[in-house]
């Protein structure tokens, strides 16, 4: 079978909307995890499926990647990788507290959030931005689709306007190398990293 009509359509619908992302809060965000870091807030993120994969992926980037060249480190906690903790507040509590529960009397202000929701609906990861918001923390959401709840209540967000999982996924992962490499010049002076 030939593939070649369809490896070519992801592509293109891959770079439309690459070129329809909002570069102000991108900007936004590179600024706020930035002062983040100053102010030694501790930046949680989350979120279920592939979106836990890229929450981790966002913890060992900034928290090994980046903070290797700073003298002053990024304070990352992804809240999906520990599964012991996630699998007993599921059991016992419920599902939709997996990420809430972790932040419970921990929040400073100077904390942020960063919830991954490709339809932006996710009820653990809401609860956990909701909860979040109400201590004062600043909240950041990565969606897709039409963004859902989660777009609407963060303060920042970085949306993927496209309705497929597939590509969403892809550009949160961008989100996290476009940010990595782009404090990799600017905080540490480095212009490339082969790893």
């Amino acid at each position: 079978m030939d593939y070649i009509k369809m490896i070519e359509k992801y592509i293109e619908d891959e770079i439309a909307v690459l070129r329809m992302l909002d570069k102000n809060a991108i900007n936004d965000v590179l600024n706020l995890l930035s002062e983040t870091k100053e102010n030694d807030g501790t930046i949680y993120t989350f979120g279920n499926g592939g979106s836990a994969a890229t929450a981790s992926h966002f913890q060992n980037d900034f928290n090994k990647g980046i903070s290797e060249h700073i003298e002053k480190k990024f304070r990352f906690q992804c809240l999906n990788d520990n599964t012991a903790t996630v699998l007993a507040v599921a059991n016992d509590i419920g599902y939709d507290e997996i990420f809430r529960f972790q932040l419970l009397n921990k929040l400073k202000k100077e904390d942020v959030i960063i919830g991954i929701s490709g339809s932006g609906n996710s009820k653990n990861v809401l609860n956990a931005v909701e909860y979040a918001k109400e201590n004062g923390c600043k909240t950041i959401g990565l969606t897709g689709y039409g963004g859902g709840k989660l777009r609407e209540i963060c303060d920042i967000s970085l949306h993927a306007p496209i309705n497929s999982m597939q590509i969403t996924e892809d550009i949160h992962m961008i989100f996290d190398h476009m940010m990595m490499s782009i404090f990799y010049k600017t905080m540490c002076g480095i212009n490339h990293i082969s790893e």
